[in-house]
């Protein structure tokens, strides 16, 4: 126990003895993660506990147990995650399965596109142009036009509502 203590004095600030580092691996990996994640779940409960001691909290009463369920936490987030890509990738597949609409069909569709695009006031249809055809977050679209980001949210929310309406008038879609 002395060498342990003076080994963290001489510069090993690890918050995880090996006994912690142990349990961690063995809760994420009962908890599902794969092993291949296992390192990185590891890190990040070392980064947790080192980032609860930078903000000047003290440490956990039990920093086992208080470990374990930060591991038990990450292991649902992995799994959230993972259900969360596997349901883009459902998504995604379904749409590549869509029939696409024949030249002809597309060609009405742009044509009442761009004439309800150019029906829309300058800053709707910027907001929209810069969301849907530059593919700009919202928050990059804030930025460069120096507005809030509420703003640009409210923007395409009114532009993307009277494109809509003007599509369903002309029975284009």
């Amino acid at each position: 126990m002395l060498r342990r203590k003076a080994r963290r004095d001489q510069g090993n600030d690890d918050p995880l003895d090996a006994a912690q580092e142990r349990r961690v691996r063995a809760v994420l990996a009962l908890g599902g993660v794969p092993q291949t994640d296992l390192p990185d779940g590891v890190q990040q409960v070392r980064l947790r506990l080192l980032e609860r001691a930078a903000k000047g909290y003290e440490a956990p009463r039990d920093v086992s147990a208080w470990v374990a369920v930060v591991a038990s936490n990450l292991a649902m987030d992995w799994h959230r995650a993972k259900r969360r890509q596997e349901r883009l990738g459902e998504r995604l597949a379904s749409l590549r399965q869509l029939e696409h609409p024949s030249g002809e069909d597309t060609s009405v569709l742009s044509l009442a596109v761009a004439q309800g695009l150019d029906e829309l006031p300058d800053s709707q249809r910027q907001v929209l142009v810069l969301r849907f055809y530059a593919d700009l977050p919202v928050r990059s679209i804030a930025d460069e036009l120096g507005i809030p980001e509420g703003t640009v949210k409210s923007r395409l929310h009114t532009a993307v509502r009277a494109l809509r309406a003007r599509l369903h008038e002309d029975e284009v879609v």
